[in-house]
């Protein structure tokens, strides 16, 4: 089941990287006890055995997308040199493609000034974003949506900046009203867009937001670390596609090349609109920056070392997969949405099921319909281990009960929260595999309905 030929084409590039060092002087430094390193690996393989199967299109759970072979070839090629892209003494080559890519993703977002690097993840990226907002505006309150990633909330307390959530409409998107009624009490810094929330992909009303500028000053920061690329995707909704148009306003933006980039963990990535905030960043080293008079990635970072590995794999998927609209990258994006539709129309024709919204991104939320909110959410729980022993493993989510109430019917709402049924379908096979989901989908609700 594991892609296994790209590993010829890596012995190929080894030689080719190896050959380019050739005038060195022979190291005689001793080889590793090869027999012991392959007992011991053998062992790891076993113990990965020990997992879902993330890469499989039957697991359809979380996020969890496996990097395209180019990402992981070339990761594994930058390994044999592990390049650090802090300063360029520790990655001179990797430091030039990680800015490459990182322009590449500004181009994407419509800009072409910019000032950006890669991160660890999404939680860094946005950590950075917050603490440029906050040296900008110092004390000043941050503001983001209920269904924002908790990150939010969790950055603002180690920055010591003011946080608060705003209430969402019943499609898990930010309250345009009560944003504004929030921003009458003055004193907010920033307002966090959520640019496909992670429980739901639902994507904030960035037109909106963006007017709501105009009137009370406030920087606009897009955390689009999950939905980001979906920039790219030509069958959005009209709304979701009105939101995405507004991207060049923001002030800036995180997206996770980890996510739907088709990249290892952990790359994310962090752009400014403006490049003149690297002025926030300037620090001084005794012995970091003195080898080129180029910019160093660590001189516009929080982060020191860096893996330089990471923007390896980056460049050479962008090469091989170019962030533009109606290409093969764009056309993989459109492929999970279809499939999320396809789910979600499945889904609410059935009468055992409940579905929430239909989908702004990829993501499928449902359960099964039940008497009361209570006993739909006992019988989500039954569901998902009756799935996951059919090997199609989905996940499960708390969500306010409000984002099912156009469907619910009869059923009792004896609870503000439905424990539901979440299927991330961010793999472009979901959509050719989206008939034995189903099919193993329904098998499960049965054996658990008749049981119950």
């Amino acid at each position: 089941m594991l892609e296994k030929e790209s590993l010829k084409i890596l012995q190929q590039a080894l030689q080719r990287l190896d050959a380019g060092f050739a005038e060195l002087p022979e190291n005689r430094t001793p080889a590793p006890e090869m027999h012991r390193v392959a007992e011991i690996l053998a062992t790891a393989a076993d113990r990965l055995q020990n997992n879902y199967p993330y890469f499989h299109p039957l697991y359809a759970g979380q996020m969890l997308k496996p990097p395209h072979p180019v990402a992981r070839l070339a990761y594994s090629l930058a390994q044999w040199i592990n390049p650090n892209n802090h300063a360029l003494d520790g990655g001179r080559a990797s430091s030039a493609m990680e800015k490459e890519a990182v322009a590449e993703i500004a181009q994407m977002f419509g800009w072409t000034a910019h000032l950006g690097h890669l991160t660890s993840g999404g939680t860094m990226a946005n950590l950075e974003a917050l603490w440029v907002a906050g040296q900008l505006a110092p004390g000043k309150t941050i503001l983001a949506s209920e269904q924002a990633h908790y990150t939010h909330k969790r950055i603002s307390a180690v920055l010591q900046l003011p946080f608060e959530s705003i209430s969402c409409d019943d499609r898990a998107r930010m309250n345009p009203a009560a944003l504004e009624k929030r921003l009458a009490r003055g004193d907010v810094g920033t307002v966090v867009a959520t640019l496909g929330t992670t429980a739901t992909g639902s994507v904030d009303p960035l037109a909106e937001i963006l007017a709501l500028r105009k009137n009370y000053g406030f920087r606009i920061h897009g955390d689009a670390a999950y939905g980001g690329y979906y920039c790219l995707a030509g069958n959005l909704a009209d709304e979701t596609r009105r939101s995405f148009a507004h991207i060049p306003d923001l002030d800036s933006i995180v997206i996770d090349p980890h996510k739907h980039g088709l990249q290892p963990y952990g790359c994310g990535c962090i752009v400014f609109r403006d490049p003149a905030v690297g002025r926030l960043y300037k620090h001084d080293s005794p012995y970091t920056y003195f080898s080129s008079k180029e910019l160093h990635l660590g001189e516009i970072s929080l982060e020191c070392s860096r893996p330089g590995a990471a923007a390896v794999a980056l460049w050479a998927t962008q090469k091989l997969l170019p962030l533009v609209k109606n290409g093969e990258f764009a056309h993989g994006l459109e492929s999970c949405r279809e499939a999320a539709l396809d789910l979600h129309q499945r889904i609410s024709r059935d009468p055992r099921f409940v579905a929430a919204f239909p989908p702004e991104l990829d993501i499928v939320v449902f359960a099964p319909r039940a008497l009361s909110v209570s006993d739909a959410s006992v019988l989500s729980r039954k569901i998902f281990d009756a799935a996951a022993r059919r090997n199609l493993h989905l996940a499960v989510a708390e969500l306010p009960v409000e984002f099912f109430a156009a469907n619910l019917g009869t059923m009792k709402r004896d609870r503000s929260t439905l424990t539901c049924l979440r299927s991330v379908l961010m793999k472009p096979e979901h959509r050719s595999w989206l008939d034995p989901i189903w099919k193993l989908l329904l098998e499960s609700t049965e054996e658990v309905l008749h049981s119950s």
